[in-house]
């Protein structure tokens, strides 16, 4: 299909899930090849039963549901929900907002395949789905302590891990820096420093 057919379709296709779903869908736009449909969190789960189950739609595929993380917001996550459609040959993404604390509907009824992506949004960003059937960790360790997406998760981390000779086992400690925290004037490399760095002070003799 190419490039004014598909988004001929697709312009096609949101003006009829703007019909059929009304109030249910905040915003649309095509963009980048596909429709992205903005949903409320309460009524995201409606949309996406209909995609999967209205006859014009058959989106039956999930290929991806992950976290994006806006700090600034007041609700700083997106969930993002990408779709397909075997039988349009065409894809659809559904983005609904939310904070760290209200929880978003699993859509693990609708797509089981949703299970780990879900579980998976959760361990790294602290997103929460109401619904699941089992909203764990997925990726990281036991006991471990924040989300490592979240933009102001630190680079470092909380914890390091390490095997203890004396012990014969693996400990969890505090972060400890070799060093001392550089002060970095964020300069280009090619515009250089206002200081001397170590061995700099060789050229010059």
């Amino acid at each position: 299909m190419d490039q004014a057919a598909l988004e001929s379709t697709l312009t096609e296709l949101g003006a009829y899930l703007a019909e059929k779903l009304g109030g249910k869908l905040v915003s649309q736009a095509v963009a980048v090849r596909e429709l992205t449909l903005v949903a409320s969190r309460e009524s995201v789960l409606d949309v996406i039963r209909f995609l999967h189950d209205d006859s014009n739609c058959r989106f039956v595929s999930i290929t991806d549901v992950c976290g994006v993380d806006y700090p600034g917001r007041a609700e700083r996550f997106d969930v993002v929900y990408h779709l397909l459609s075997p039988y349009r040959n065409v894809r659809v993404r559904v983005k609904v907002s939310t904070d760290d604390v209200t929880p978003v509907p699993s859509i693990t009824e609708i797509f089981p395949g949703a299970d780990w992506y879900e579980r998976e949004a959760y361990d790294l960003y602290g997103i929460l789905f109401s619904g699941h059937p089992d909203l764990r960790r997925l990726l990281t360790d036991y006991g471990f302590d924040g989300y490592p997406l979240r933009k102001d998760f630190p680079l470092t981390g909380f914890v390091e891990v390490r095997y203890d000779e004396e012990r014969k086992r693996v400990v969890y400690e505090p972060v400890k820096l070799a060093q001392e925290f550089r002060s970095f004037d964020y300069l280009s490399p090619w515009e250089g420093t206002d200081y001397v760095l170590p061995g700099d002070e060789k050229k010059s003799n």
